[in-house]
């Protein structure tokens, strides 16, 4: 195996060449005085032509650790995020916990404040360092990383970079945090080998257990009525094909809930749409695949008679403390691997339920088309309303984009209204709900696809969570424009919707009034982005949306400036 040899200075030197040589494309960064030797090996880098690790500022921490959860899903490569010590580690938790949840790799970092109060390069030289110190600074994200460390010197730099990505991507995929102390970033240096290429690898892909496709494929066979639900298969593009082809085997209708990636094509007979309600009572199998809440227990649930598949890495979802969904059958490998084993296994049943197949299709198909038909309907009472409509809007946005637009949703783009096709173009948001991932996630995913249009959908809630001007600076900076539709309703419907589910005839109802919940008066969101260079424009009628979406993509795709369209949509309950 070969040794790659580097003439460096300084340890930060030598951990900016180890990224490099990672295949790290990005380093996001929100910095402090902590940073003073890494500011100063970029600056080496540069004056030197070497490109990559890039330095990118991002003026608030949630928004860079956003981008490398959307470059990531964008590209399956995990980028490097770093911020300020203990306290940019504590404004980026939110956006660490949505990663953890998701299992998308981040090598996430953090300055230490200097350990020395004299002596070394680095030593403290400021009144924060003292205040900054802590007992224990990765306590603060340990339960949601895989692993947590810090440098102590520059001797185990190389084991410590490669042991943070190693777990990083290892199965099940998470972010981890290393800290690194300035001092130990200014250790002097005159040479750096590494492995090149790295002699640490994950392994391949987790095999499920055969005799468990087995026993899958002939619980299947022999349902009348088989239901497969999913989630999060989608995060491997190439298993939306695979999925098809299972549910086409056996005429087994599939139902994406609460989507995190495009799973399943949403225009194929055999997708049911996006909740699995209307069939849990009928079920007598049912395949979760990927899908850490496959439904809603206090609201529907499978009868006691059905048989429950789960399909993911890791079926019982460990890394939640209370997860009581039945689980008849585990079958715990990489999906991508999982379903078209249990698609040639269910090949053997075939013959002998043809007939039932075949008529179980008629049957399935029919049903997605009176669903669809209901979802027309649907749009045509919202189609001229004022306020507007989500629905109308969301049909807009699909009469804009383009099969390969990359659209990023946090919660209000309506499913019913929108056509997507093509594995890896919708993202959903985090099943943690840490809000404020959209608008960054899109940036990053501009980054890693630039000749892709990137759309973010979502509340004004989200929008204001998602810190807004921060994330307009990068992306007009970057020269990464993308699209921000806010369905803005003035309101925190979540919160609302929460009360009303729990104090249906409560105090909020019989007064009218839901406090903590509104957001009034609203902002000009749609002026935010002009600050940044960008485009925005507020939208009221409904017959203005097309337009509106026409002349902000213009500003996206021809003027490359960031856009914002404040869509005025009616208040919940009315």
């Amino acid at each position: 195996m070969g040794q790659k040899r580097v003439s460096v200075e300084t340890t930060a030197q030598a951990y900016l060449e180890l990224l490099a040589e990672r295949g790290i494309d990005y380093f996001f960064a929100n910095a402090g005085t902590d940073f003073a030797p890494l500011i100063d090996a970029f600056a080496r880098r540069a004056a030197n032509g070497s490109e990559t690790p890039r330095p990118i500022l991002v003026p608030h921490e949630n928004v860079a650790v956003a981008m490398a959860h959307g470059f990531y899903q964008v590209t399956g490569r995990p980028q490097a995020v770093m911020v300020h010590v203990n306290v940019g580690t504590a404004n980026a938790i939110n956006g660490i916990i949505n990663a953890a949840r998701d299992h998308i790799p981040i090598l996430f970092s953090a300055g230490r404040t200097p350990l020395t109060e004299e002596g070394l390069p680095g030593s403290r030289d400021l009144y924060i360092h003292w205040s900054q110190e802590c007992f224990d600074q990765a306590g603060m994200v340990r339960e949601f990383v895989k692993w947590d460390y810090e440098l102590r010197s520059a001797a185990q730099l190389e084991t410590v970079v490669d042991r943070a990505l190693e777990l990083a991507m290892a199965e099940p995929r998470g972010p981890v945090y290393l800290t690194l102390p300035r001092e130990v970033l200014a250790e002097p240096l005159q040479n750096f080998s590494m492995a090149s290429p790295s002699r640490r690898h994950t392994g391949g892909r987790l095999h499920p257990d055969p005799e468990s496709i087995v026993q899958a494929a002939k619980w299947l066979a022999a349902a009348s009525n088989p239901l497969i639900i999913t989630t999060s298969s989608g995060r491997n593009p190439e298993s939306v094909g695979e999925l098809v082809a299972l549910a086409e085997s056996f005429a087994i209708p599939v139902v994406t809930f609460n989507p995190r990636y495009l799973c399943f094509p949403t225009d194929h007979p055999l997708h049911l749409g996006f909740s699995p309600n209307p069939f849990l009572d009928a079920a007598d199998v049912v395949l979760v695949v990927d899908s850490n809440v496959p439904w809603y227990p206090g609201h529907k649930k499978p009868g006691d008679g059905c048989k429950v598949i789960q399909m993911a890495i890791d079926p019982f979802y460990g890394d939640m403390p209370i997860r009581g969904f039945p689980c008849d059958l585990a079958l715990r490998g990489d999906s991508l691997l999982a379903i078209p084993l249990l698609t040639e296994e269910l090949g053997l049943h075939r013959t002998a339920a043809r007939a039932c197949i075949s008529e179980r299709f008629r049957r399935l198909e029919e049903l997605h088309r009176k669903q669809r038909a209901g979802w027309r309907g649907a749009l045509e009472q919202a189609s001229n309303q004022v306020p507007l409509d989500p629905l109308w809007v969301s049909h807009c946005i699909d009469a804009v984009k383009d099969d390969d637009t990359l659209v990023f949703n946090e919660y209000d783009l309506d499913p019913t209204q929108v056509r997507f096709t093509n594995p890896g173009t919708f993202f959903g948001n985090p099943s943690a709900g840490g809000l404020g991932w959209g608008l960054g996630a899109a940036v990053g995913a501009k980054l890693a696809a630039p000749g892709k249009t990137v759309i973010s959908t979502l509340g004004d809630g989200s929008y204001l969570f998602g810190n807004p001007t921060p994330c307009h600076f990068v992306s007009r900076s970057l020269g990464a424009p993308t699209l921000t539709v806010i369905f803005n309703n003035s309101s925190w419907n979540a919160v609302r919707l929460s009360t009303l589910r729990m104090y249906p005839e409560g105090w909020g109802v019989r007064t009218g009034k839901m406090p903590l919940s509104t957001f009034e008066p609203s902002p000009r969101f749609e002026i935010l982005v002009t600050a940044c260079g960008g485009y925005g424009e507020r939208v009221e009628s409904p017959e203005e949306v097309m337009p509106a979406l026409k002349r902000a993509l213009r500003a996206v795709r021809e003027e490359g400036r960031p856009a914002v369209l404040n869509m005025i949509c009616k208040p919940p309950g009315s």
